[in-house]
């Protein structure tokens, strides 16, 4: 179970990249929220990690892509009702952090403004990917392995509700990780070691 979570991860991180280079913009919802369809269903639910081109298909759809907890794309196109807002940014951004806030879901948003990959879990920014840095694909794998150290992977266990977008500390390039002192040292004595 613990693999096929990392290759989802890994396959939103690559998609997301592929999509901001292009200057695009994307949601994926990693587990459950209300929304409305605004599209036909016509797609079946897939393993959006085994389809990664499907998968950045329906995510160019105007709308967010709804994946639940066992990888498989349910829905796409959809509108999350925002009740939430994130100053300077847009709807979609609202909808994200509206998403994000439901216990257990990881939010992955592509803006197509900065070129910018955040991805937010209980209603908090984490991490953020710059797709135009040089070589941010080779970090893909990195950059699971530090959402797993701070409890944003699917199945971590540290609780992300003290992390605060206020102080970031990059490990990767173009990566910049988001949270309290305590969980960042951790993260860098583990990279050190």
């Amino acid at each position: 179970m613990k693999k096929k979570i990392k290759e989802l991860e890994e396959a939103l991180v690559m998609v997301g990249l592929r999509i901001a280079k292009r200057g695009d913009g994307a949601l994926f919802v990693v587990g459950d929220v209300d929304y409305k369809p605004l599209v036909d269903q016509t797609v079946p639910p897939f393993q959006a990690a085994e389809n990664p081109k499907l998968l950045e298909s329906l995510a160019l759809i105007d709308g967010a892509v709804i994946i639940n907890h066992g990888g498989y794309v349910v829905a796409y196109g959809v509108m999350i009702k925002s009740s939430h807002t994130l100053k300077n940014f847009g709807t979609r951004h609202s909808a994200a952090i509206s998403a994000s806030k439901k216990k257990g879901n990881l939010v992955v948003i592509i803006s197509e403004e900065d070129k910018k990959i955040r991805i937010m879990r209980e209603g908090k920014i984490i991490m953020q990917i710059d797709a135009l840095q040089k070589n941010v694909e080779e970090s893909v794998s990195g950059i699971v392995r530090i959402l797993e150290s701070v409890g944003a992977g699917m199945l971590g266990t540290i609780g992300t509700g003290l992390l605060v977008p206020t102080l970031g500390i990059t490990f990767l390039p173009g990566v910049i990780v988001f949270g309290s002192a305590y969980y960042l040292a951790r993260i860098l004595k583990d990279k050190l070691n």
